[in-house]
C-alpha cells in the first residue's frame, strides 16, 4: 500500500509536466464560427425592413401555419427571443400560399385584437400536434377553434374580414418575395441577410452572429 502511494506521488510531477506540455501544442477551443457568406446566409441586394427603423435590430420569422418545421422552430424561436438584448425584435411574418390564405389571415386578425400570445403557438399545435385544425381551415374553423382559447368570437371574425386586415396580405407576400424566401421558416436579420441553416439550431446560430454583426456595425 504505502509503495503504491509513493508510486502515485513521484509520478505526479511528470503528468503535470505532460499535460503543460500538451496544453501548448493543443489549440485553445474556438469561437462559434463566423457564418459564411453564400453558405450560411445571403446577402439581401436593396433589401428592406419589415418594421419602422427604430434603432432595433430586426429579425422577422418567415414562416407558415401549415409547416411542420415552422411548428417545431416555434419554441425554439420563442427561447432565442427572451435571450436577445433589448435592442433586438423579432418578428413574424405568415407566408401566404394565396389571396385568400385563411391561416395568413388568422394571424394578422389576431394581432389586430392583440391575441397573438393566445393564438400563434396554439395554431401551431391544432393543426400538428391535437389536429383540432385543419391544415386548411375556414373562418368558422378557426373562429370556433379561438374561441376555445378565450377569444372572442366577434371580434376574431370581424378583425378577420376587416379591410385593414385583408390589405397586409398581399404585402406580406411581396416581401417574402423581394427577400427571397424559399420555404419556410426563413430568418430575415435587418432586412440585410437571408438565413440558410441547414437545421433549425443552425439558424439561431447563424442568426446571432449576423446580429452581433448589426450590432457591431451600428446598424
Amino acid at each position: 500500500m504505502t509503495a503504491t502511494l509513493l508510486s502515485r506521488s513521484t509520478s505526479a510531477p511528470w503528468l503535470a509536466l505532460l499535460l503543460a506540455a500538451l496544453a501548448t501544442v493543443m489549440p485553445a477551443p474556438s469561437r462559434a464560427a463566423e457564418p459564411v457568406a453564400g453558405t450560411d446566409y445571403v446577402e439581401i441586394a436593396d433589401g428592406k425592413r419589415l418594421g419602422p427603423a427604430d434603432g432595433k435590430i430586426e429579425v422577422v420569422e418567415v414562416f407558415g401555419y401549415w409547416c411542420h418545421h415552422c411548428a417545431n422552430f416555434e419554441p425554439m424561436l420563442e427561447r432565442w427571443k427572451q435571450q436577445q438584448g433589448k435592442d433586438v425584435r423579432v418578428s413574424y411574418l405568415p407566408l401566404p400560399r394565396n389571396p385568400d390564405d385563411m391561416l395568413a389571415v388568422a394571424y394578422f386578425a389576431a394581432d389586430s385584437i392583440h391575441a397573438l400570445a393566445r393564438t400563434h403557438a396554439a395554431t401551431f399545435k391544432g393543426i400538428h400536434d391535437s389536429r383540432e385544425l385543419p391544415a386548411n381551415p375556414t373562418l368558422d374553423e378557426l373562429t370556433a377553434f379561438y374561441a376555445g382559447l378565450g377569444v372572442d368570437k366577434n371580434r376574431f371574425r370581424a378583425a378577420a374580414s376587416a379591410p385593414a386586415t385583408l390589405a397586409r396580405i398581399e404585402p406580406a407576400r411581396d416581401f417574402a418575395l423581394a427577400m427571397g424566401v424559399e420555404g419556410t421558416p426563413t430568418l430575415i436579420v435587418n432586412g440585410r441577410y437571408r438565413v440558410l441553416g441547414r437545421t433549425l439550431e443552425d439558424n439561431l446560430r447563424i442568426a446571432s452572429a449576423l446580429v452581433e454583426r448589426e450590432r457591431a456595425a451600428g446598424r
